[in-house]
């Protein structure tokens, strides 16, 4: 930000937080001082619907902040179906899952390109169908996508990982084959997660839910189930080098971490290169999580949230040896879609700054990190009264879907 800038903004300080800084951890303002955001009222006003409180200061409901570069949001193509994730090509273009079991690609004007078929049949019922996708890190040369998607299973139903090769000029996919599924199959048209998002290694993260039913809510905990789950696989499906439980009786070696209630929110960080993921609560207790090796999430255990019908969960604790507490939870909830950081600088503000989409809540979130803790908080697009399904990052912009079949842009004005 040029000098002009820090004396124009010096009033406005307390609205800005974490400008244009290459290290998350430094997080000046403008001014170069730390903004206090306990003492800006939090962006989430209605009644928490439990009684209980954090496990630290700044757990929930944070101070907000307030973007001061100016920006701008269009809407770049409407009537996509029904969308489930967007992410960038190499090129700029847009990839897009539509959850009844084909992808678009999307010019970057929104302008429909291309329509792909040719995937394993789906099951869309309720919160089924294609889910998320991903790109081979050489996508560039070999055109190999990677996604999940809900799949009919013996007598039930699962969620899937599979691979192929995007042939854009017959509109198909080519040698599609699945690589992994979540076993074991049940009867829900539930908490599917998903999401994909590669490490630097080259080894794939794959997010899944526990169902929703009992039955698979109890299996979070299990070690021998793959309901509730952070999967770390390699490109072929097999479990990552490293992995916490390898060579472990009675275990899926495919297991990264565990007691993740509905995970469809996944990404690493930009410049500390933490998995991060958000997931659905119950009523209230939405979280918000940094994910290592071979920990324990506590669901279905311990949750800030409670039953859908007012009843507590298990023994109404919030915490427990041995059980990570969230970085930050929601109560009311914001329904986390899919995540993106933004690792740009067209927007100063926003470098680092991690991005949700809401869906009952209808917004998305953006949330300013610094020590690994969320600092400020503050809702973008909810004039729209739109549900995000997904947001992504390219070149300085977001991108971002919703259940409507619609398509934003956010960039810089």
């Amino acid at each position: 930000m040029q000098a002009k800038d820090f004396v124009l903004l010096s009033a406005v300080i307390t609205l800005v937080y974490g400008t244009g800084c290459t290290n998350n951890n430094a997080a000046p303002t403008t001014a170069g001082t730390r903004v206090d955001t306990s003492k800006m009222p939090p962006v989430e006003t209605k009644k928490p619907n439990s009684k209980y409180k954090p496990a630290f200061n700044g757990q929930t409901r944070i101070g907000s902040v307030k973007t001061v570069t100016p920006f701008k949001v269009d809407k770049i193509a409407e009537k996509l179906g029904n969308p489930w994730a967007v992410i960038p090509l190499p090129d700029g273009r847009l990839l897009i899952t539509i959850k009844s079991g084909s992808m678009q690609i999307h010019d970057a004007s929104g302008a429909l390109v291309k329509k792909i078929t040719g995937f394993p049949a789906v099951d869309a019922g309720g919160q089924g169908g294609m889910l998320d996708v991903a790109l081979d890190p050489g996508f560039s040369k070999n055109k190999t996508i990677y996604w999940s998607y809900a799949e009919k299973y013996g007598s039930g139903n699962l969620m899937a990982v599979a691979k192929g090769q995007l042939n854009e000029a017959a509109a198909k996919i080519d040698n599609p084959i699945v690589i992994f599924r979540a076993t074991p199959a049940l009867s829900s048209g539930l908490h599917f997660g998903s999401r994909l998002v590669f490490d630097k290694g080259g080894n794939l993260f794959v997010s899944t839910g526990e169902r929703s039913i009992l039955e698979g809510r109890a299996q979070a905990q299990l070690l021998n189930s793959g309901l509730g789950k952070i999967f770390k696989i390699t490109k072929d499906g097999k479990p990552a080098p490293g992995n916490p439980f390898l060579n472990k009786g009675n275990t899926m070696p495919e297991i990264y971490a565990y007691g993740i209630r509905n995970a469809q929110s996944l990404d690493i960080h930009p410049a500390t290169g933490e998995l991060w993921e958000a997931e659905f609560g119950p009523r209230g207790g939405d979280e918000l999580n940094i994910i290592k090796s071979g920990k324990n999430y506590g669901w279905p255990v311990i949750t800030y949230g409670i039953e859908y019908g007012g009843d507590e969960i298990g023994g109404a604790i919030q915490q427990k040896n041995g059980m990570e507490q969230p970085i930050y939870y929601w109560d009311p909830v914001l329904s986390p879609g899919g995540m993106a950081f933004y690792s740009g600088a067209a927007i100063p503000e926003w470098k680092n700054n991690l991005f949700i989409s809401g869906l009952s809540s209808q917004h998305i979130a953006r949330l300013v990190i610094v020590n690994n803790k969320v600092a400020g908080e503050e809702r973008l697009l909810a004039d729209k009264n739109e549900r995000f399904r997904d947001v992504a990052y390219y070149n300085g912009m977001l991108y971002a879907v919703t259940d409507n079949g619609k398509l934003y842009r956010i960039s810089k004005k």
